[in-house]
């Protein structure tokens, strides 16, 4: 008897009328199983062949996971035994510094005790002899003194009396002009104050058995990419209490999907700093929306998958005839707000602000040296509703809202930190740090965002570091600054902390420069009467001849346009970028 697979009731197979079990079958019988047909139980065996084979398919998958969980646990094993190895060399080689540091002290203290001690024992030496001497002097005459009074004649005594006392009262008396103290004390004071070193020796040393936390790793990367540009992508490393994990090793991944172009993927190169941070490198092929992935350990960080959009490649080379001319006294910088408003610095000791046709709507400051006056505001930046100025010629930065409220300075002609020698530039960082150019001090100084001095970055003296009469700035997407050295006739660049990173072109007394989110560099050369634009690696791609003596020059957030203070000219031109 056994269970019918169709109707699920016991029964027997009949073959020619006789029952037998299933395991005796044969090809060619007629079977009927409990009155069902040979139909019936095909269909049925096909459906649990259906079943069958998807359980061999569902095996197949799980193994594989199960294998790879292995292969990864046995990849976690190896790094433990890595990690092992490397810590317990770094513990040896770190406690073997500090022996031998330990041993080198030890030594020097010993010889300087002994220089001490050899010197106070030469000095205690040399006056013991020089009393021992004169007891012998005291002592010879004495001795002489009562041989003469005991042995000789009163005629040997009246001979030899003067002479005897003489000498003796000479003896006495140098006993009395010099000191019979010891010229040196005994006490050689040792102080080796173990306490708080072994206190800082049972710190010392931590071991870490915490990992980074997916979630709670961040990122940072601008929010459009171009088509053919690499775009980076920083990650940090956190704990799950939002601590930075200080260690690399850590499989991190970067890919940027397509949400059209059939999902096309690019994958990003990763580059580990080994402390924690991460640089993932994408170069998109295609421009439309895209969502940008970053994952560590197979696990999404936070703010991924993320939206990011990506645009055809910017042609500067497309630049050659302005599209917009402003009028405009001497302009010497050009600052864009979000709202597009043109803010322009001029000879005539004030800003003047344009709207988007070209058309003046304000006036801020005039001449003078009051709150919210100018001389000479060779530099400006706009950032929300905050307008920052240059104010050259009082040597100070000051701050403004946008419609030309005074609201803070700070600065005075000098030399010493905090003051300038005719500011030219200014520009704001995304932490509100303000960095300017001090043109005649050769240096750019840094400063909160209320003014405080935080680094000087000085072009004083020789090398990769120096630098003349520094006068545009601008930022890259990678938070570096790009100084335009109008007196170098170069560019330089340094970190925010003023480590100096690379130099390039060889603009003729350049003056403005304006970097965009791909790390294009646009600068405008004073001397070359034109705009010279320099790919992300420093390479000239393109020149905008026909300016006069051009000045300052800024971007449009909105929609890249380029706008340049012609001096010379006395306009402002806008150019329009094909994207």
């Amino acid at each position: 008897m056994f269970q019918c697979p169709i109707c699920e009731q016991n029964t027997s197979i009949s073959v020619g009328g006789a029952s037998v079990l299933p395991q005796n079958l044969h090809l060619g019988f007629e079977v009927e199983v409990a009155g069902h047909s040979v139909k019936e139980i095909s269909t049925v065996a096909k459906t649990h062949q259906m079943e069958i084979s998807g359980a061999l398919e569902d095996e197949k998958e799980v193994v594989t996971k199960l294998t790879g969980a292995i292969d990864e646990n046995n990849r976690i094993i190896e790094q433990v035994e890595t990690s092992k190895r490397t810590a317990f060399l770094a513990i040896n080689q770190a406690f073997e510094r500090l022996q031998q540091r330990l041993e080198e002290r030890k030594r020097t203290l010993l010889s300087e005790f002994e220089a001490i001690s050899l010197s106070k024992t030469t000095a205690l030496t040399l006056q013991k002899e020089q009393f021992e001497k004169m007891v012998g002097d005291i002592g010879h005459y004495t001795d002489m003194a009562s041989q003469i009074l005991q042995t000789h004649t009163d005629h040997e005594i009246v001979a030899l009396g003067g002479l005897i006392p003489t000498e003796l009262q000479a003896t006495l008396k140098r006993v009395q002009t010099i000191s019979l103290t010891p010229n040196q004390h005994s006490n050689i004071s040792v102080s080796v104050k173990t306490d708080d070193l072994i206190r800082q020796l049972s710190k010392l040393g931590n071991i870490f058995d915490f990992y980074p936390s997916p979630s709670s790793c961040t990122w940072m990367s601008t929010s459009v990419a171009r088509v053919g540009t690499r775009y980076h992508v920083k990650v940090q490393s956190k704990t799950s209490k939002g601590e930075e994990y200080p260690h690399g090793g850590v499989k991190v991944k970067g890919e940027m999907r397509s949400k059209s172009h059939n999902g096309a993927v690019v994958y990003g190169e990763v580059e580990d700093h080994r402390d924690g941070t991460y640089t993932i490198t994408l170069t998109p092929q295609t421009a439309g929306p895209h969502q940008l992935l970053i994952t560590m350990d197979g696990q999404h960080v936070q703010n991924s998958p993320n939206d990011l959009d990506v645009r055809s490649k910017r042609d500067y080379r497309t630049l050659c005839n302005a599209q917009q001319v402003i009028q405009c006294n001497r302009p010497y910088c050009v600052a864009i707000h979000d709202n597009g408003d043109i803010y322009v610095g001029s000879y005539d000791h004030c800003i003047y602000v344009f709207d988007q046709t070209g058309q003046l709507k304000n006036t801020i400051g005039s001449r003078g040296s009051g709150d919210g006056q100018f001389s000479s505001p060779w530099g400006i930046s706009i950032k929300r509703d905050v307008l920052y100025v240059a104010d050259t010629g009082n040597h100070r930065v000051q701050k403004l809202t946008s419609s030309g409220k005074f609201l803070h300075k700070f600065g005075q002609e000098g030399s010493g930190q905090g003051q300038f020698n005719s500011p030219v530039a200014v520009i704001i960082d995304s932490n509100n740090k303000l960095i300017v150019s001090d043109y005649n001090n050769y240096r750019i100084q840094i400063f909160n965002e209320n003014g405080g001095w935080l680094l000087t970055i000085d072009g004083n003296g020789s090398g990769n570091h120096s630098f003349q009469s520094p006068w545009g700035l601008d930022l890259d997407p990678q938070g570096n600054i790009h100084v335009a050295a109008h007196g170098s006739d170069t560019i330089k660049v340094f970190t925010k902390e003023g480590v100096y990173v690379r130099m390039y072109g060889d603009p003729d007394h350049p003056i403005g420069i304006a970097i965009d989110g791909e790390g294009y560099s646009l600068v405008s050369e004073f001397g070359g009467h034109c705009l010279s634009i320099y790919d992300p690696e420093g390479n000239k791609i393109h020149t905008v001849g026909n300016l006069k003596h051009p000045y300052g020059t800024a971007l449009d957030p909105r929609d890249g346009s380029v706008f340049i203070a012609n001096y010379g000219a006395k306009t402002v031109l806008k150019y329009c970028v094909n994207i």
